[in-house]
């Protein structure tokens, strides 16, 4: 691939996020295009397949990632293959994007850690969207004039109208609050350095068995708090807000309010169903920043150490939701590769 030359991009995984960015790069993103596709479903990989010309489909990464015409690799698969692939794509020294989890545990988040950095560079971004999403971005600049002041407490919220009937207690941490595992990092510039789960009576509206929802405290090493409200089974939208309180005021994204109606005596909007709808514009930013970097022969966005950071941030919520109490995040030196 020369600079100007079509980025040959291997998606992997082509279930619904798979599919959905095999659709934009296909559509919406310039200087790319989808040269293979992989999924352990045969019949559905070709099918995804047959959306885009010239693109061939494969039931192994391995096989796709040999094919001469691949520059670049999307994981899109589910986390617990995300270690092998990436593996694999060091391999080939091929750069690669990562829907989160980088890996679904902190141990071979760290394993993966440790063989990128046997290579000398840096060779994935990870898939925390919000960092692109233009309310994120406004904000993140705002903090970082300083113009607030120092950050002391951090408000989220997460809310989806139903979970799906595979989710479990533990992947309201894992699946759903790491992204405020990870925006408040990014927002705040702070690592976080323990965490609390509290956890309510269950909503009359979740599943069996499902603690829904719960109530997350972050202490940072910066000394901030940060909190978030997960509540998968709201029934009524798709929201993710955040309030960041700072000594000298505040500032708060994702009301929504983009359209606002009055009639017959009423005033009100609409409200996003699900995250494809709200975020839809921060996907479309992510993958043309990963294109037009890796084109460069760059590497930006959200690292190795920022996927290994939310997953050990995770874990430590697990075992808080599960044993109760405040448990301390354990994280190894962060290396030079991601000073």
């Amino acid at each position: 691939m020369t600079e100007r030359a079509p980025l040959g991009v291997a998606v992997i995984g082509t279930g619904r996020m798979g599919a959905d960015h095999v659709r934009r790069i296909h559509e919406v993103t310039s200087g790319a295009r989808v040269v293979a596709v992989v999924d352990v479903d045969a019949e559905r990989a070709k099918a995804v397949a047959a959306r885009v010309d010239g693109c061939t489909a494969h039931t192994d990464p391995a096989s796709a990632m040999a094919a001469a015409d691949v520059d670049a690799v999307l994981i899109a698969s589910p986390g617990p293959a995300h270690e092998a692939t990436l593996l694999a794509a060091f391999e080939h020294d091929l750069p690669v994007l990562c829907e989160k989890p980088l890996t679904p545990d902190a141990a071979s988040a760290l394993r993966v850690l440790e063989a990128e950095q046997r290579l000398g560079h840096r060779r994935v971004q990870v898939g925390f969207m919000r960092r692109y999403d233009p309310e994120y971005a406004k904000l993140k600049a705002l903090l970082t004039t300083g113009q607030l002041g120092r950050p002391l407490m951090l408000h989220n919220r997460h809310r989806n109208v139903a979970s799906p009937p595979f989710f479990t207690s533990s992947m309201l941490i894992s699946d759903s609050v790491a992204h405020e595992a990870d925006a408040t990092r990014w927002l705040l510039g702070h690592e976080i350095t323990a965490v609390t789960v509290l956890r309510p009576t269950p909503s009359a509206g979740a599943p069996d068995a499902l603690q829904d929802p719960q109530f997350v405290v972050f202490e940072t090493d910066g000394g901030a708090l940060s909190d978030v409200e997960i509540f998968v089974n709201c029934g009524f939208g798709y929201q993710v807000q955040a309030e960041v309180v700072c000594e000298r005021g505040t500032a708060r994204i994702g009301d929504g309010h983009a359209l606002v109606t009055n009639m017959a005596g009423r005033w009100g909007g609409t409200i996003a169903q699900d995250w494809t709808e709200r975020f839809e514009r921060a996907y479309d930013l992510e993958i043309q920043a990963w294109v037009d970097a890796t084109r460069r022969g760059e590497v930006t966005g959200p690292s190795t150490w920022d996927g290994y950071a939310a997953a050990a941030v995770c874990e430590a919520g697990v075992r808080a939701l599960e044993n109760g109490g405040r448990v301390e995040v354990g994280l190894v030196e962060r290396p030079a590769l991601y000073a």
